[in-house]
């Protein structure tokens, strides 16, 4: 990806984070389908993180990969980020950029340290809170491994989902 291409794509997410909405009518769909344990996680997100989870799963389904469990696990994926805002968010994209020299300097903001943890670790901790809701060790895998995943199929098309959005 070339660095303008990446900038653009960085500016989008940032637009989108700043005015997330979940719709009533999407959160009863959810409430269809996904389990209380689930659901209960999926309440506890940052509105940004819900919508980027509806978003993933919507992608998925349209790229023809319809799992229930990957759908749950899509629009759960990012469940412990928890209130992160959007400046450690950014910090977090430039360091993954530009080296974890960016980190180094934005843990001195006071309250970033355990923000950018949280991104830091968000894929681990999100799948153990999956896990703990009762998804199947197919769905934390995906979870999980996010950023690097191991299943050929699903783990590729759940990661170019969620980078598309």
């Amino acid at each position: 990806m070339s660095r303008t291409s990446w900038w653009a794509s960085k500016a989008r997410q940032l637009g989108r984070h700043l005015v997330a909405r979940v719709s009533a009518s999407e959160r009863d769909e959810l409430a269809a389908w996904l389990r209380p344990a689930e659901l209960e996680l999926y309440d506890a997100m940052h509105v940004a993180d819900r919508r980027h989870g509806l978003d993933v799963a919507r992608v998925l389904r349209r790229g023809g990969e319809h799992v229930p469990v990957a759908d749950a696990a899509a629009v759960l994926h990012d469940c412990a980020k928890g209130d992160t805002g959007p400046l450690p968010r950014v910090a977090w994209s430039l360091g993954e950029a530009y080296g974890p020299w960016v980190w180094a300097l934005a843990r001195r903001v006071p309250g970033w340290d355990a923000a950018l943890t949280r991104l830091e670790t968000h894929a681990e901790a999100s799948a153990r809170l999956v896990e703990s809701a009762g998804l199947p060790l197919f769905a934390v895998d995906l979870v999980r491994h996010q950023a690097e995943p191991r299943d050929p199929t699903y783990g590729l098309a759940f990661r170019a989902a969620d980078e598309a959005c």
